[in-house]
Protein backbone atom coordinates (compact mmCIF):
# COMPACT_ATOMS: atom_id res chain seq x y z
CA UNK A 1 0.00 0.00 0.00
CA UNK A 2 1.56 3.26 -1.17
CA UNK A 3 1.19 6.10 1.32
CA UNK A 4 -0.29 9.29 -0.14
CA UNK A 5 1.05 12.73 0.62
CA UNK A 6 -1.27 14.40 3.15
CA UNK A 7 -3.16 11.12 3.58
CA UNK A 8 -4.55 12.06 7.00
CA UNK A 9 -5.95 15.35 5.69
CA UNK A 10 -7.29 13.64 2.57
CA UNK A 11 -9.02 11.03 4.73
CA UNK A 12 -10.64 13.71 6.92
CA UNK A 13 -11.96 15.51 3.86
CA UNK A 14 -13.04 12.20 2.29
CA UNK A 15 -15.00 11.24 5.38
CA UNK A 16 -16.87 14.55 5.31
CA UNK A 17 -17.51 14.22 1.57
CA UNK A 18 -18.61 10.60 2.00
CA UNK A 19 -21.07 11.62 4.71
CA UNK A 20 -22.52 14.28 2.41
CA UNK A 21 -22.80 11.69 -0.36
CA UNK A 22 -24.61 9.18 1.86
CA UNK A 23 -26.95 11.73 3.41
CA UNK A 24 -27.61 13.28 -0.01
CA UNK A 25 -28.77 9.90 -1.28
CA UNK A 26 -31.15 9.75 1.67
CA UNK A 27 -29.94 6.36 2.84
CA UNK A 28 -28.58 7.40 6.24
CA UNK A 29 -28.62 10.15 8.82
CA UNK A 30 -25.36 10.17 10.77
CA UNK A 31 -25.70 10.87 14.48
CA UNK A 32 -23.16 12.90 16.50
CA UNK A 33 -22.42 9.79 18.59
CA UNK A 34 -21.40 7.67 15.60
CA UNK A 35 -17.71 6.84 15.68
CA UNK A 36 -15.42 7.63 12.74
CA UNK A 37 -14.88 3.87 12.32
CA UNK A 38 -18.62 3.24 11.94
CA UNK A 39 -18.97 6.09 9.48
CA UNK A 40 -15.95 4.89 7.52
CA UNK A 41 -17.28 1.34 7.16
CA UNK A 42 -20.76 2.54 6.18
CA UNK A 43 -19.41 4.96 3.56
CA UNK A 44 -17.07 2.30 2.16
CA UNK A 45 -19.91 -0.24 1.85
CA UNK A 46 -22.19 2.35 0.22
CA UNK A 47 -19.54 3.40 -2.33
CA UNK A 48 -18.92 -0.26 -3.18
CA UNK A 49 -22.67 -0.90 -3.47
CA UNK A 50 -23.04 2.10 -5.81
CA UNK A 51 -20.04 0.83 -7.82
CA UNK A 52 -18.13 4.05 -7.21
CA UNK A 53 -15.07 2.19 -5.89
CA UNK A 54 -13.79 -1.35 -6.29
CA UNK A 55 -14.32 -3.62 -3.27
CA UNK A 56 -11.42 -5.00 -1.30
CA UNK A 57 -11.22 -8.72 -0.58
CA UNK A 58 -13.03 -9.31 2.73
CA UNK A 59 -9.83 -10.42 4.46
CA UNK A 60 -8.31 -6.99 3.71
CA UNK A 61 -11.22 -4.92 5.05
CA UNK A 62 -9.62 -3.17 8.01
CA UNK A 63 -9.73 0.40 9.22
CA UNK A 64 -6.25 1.22 7.90
CA UNK A 65 -6.97 -0.05 4.37
CA UNK A 66 -10.41 1.58 4.30
CA UNK A 67 -8.93 4.94 5.32
CA UNK A 68 -6.42 4.61 2.49
CA UNK A 69 -9.11 3.59 -0.01
CA UNK A 70 -11.33 6.53 0.93
CA UNK A 71 -8.40 8.96 0.72
CA UNK A 72 -7.62 7.69 -2.80
CA UNK A 73 -11.28 8.03 -3.81
CA UNK A 74 -11.35 11.63 -2.64
CA UNK A 75 -7.94 12.52 -4.14
CA UNK A 76 -9.15 11.39 -7.57
CA UNK A 77 -12.01 13.90 -7.37
CA UNK A 78 -9.75 16.86 -6.68
CA UNK A 79 -8.21 19.07 -9.36
CA UNK A 80 -4.50 18.47 -9.98
CA UNK A 81 -3.49 21.80 -8.43
CA UNK A 82 -5.37 21.26 -5.16
CA UNK A 83 -3.21 21.98 -2.07
CA UNK A 84 -3.87 18.53 -0.54
CA UNK A 85 -2.26 16.86 -3.55
CA UNK A 86 1.01 18.78 -3.27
Amino acid sequence: MHKLKNEAALFKAALIEGMKYAEGRGVVKFEPGDSASERLLYIYRLLVHDKVIQPLPEDQVAEKTLRHKLAIWYAKQLPEDHPLLK
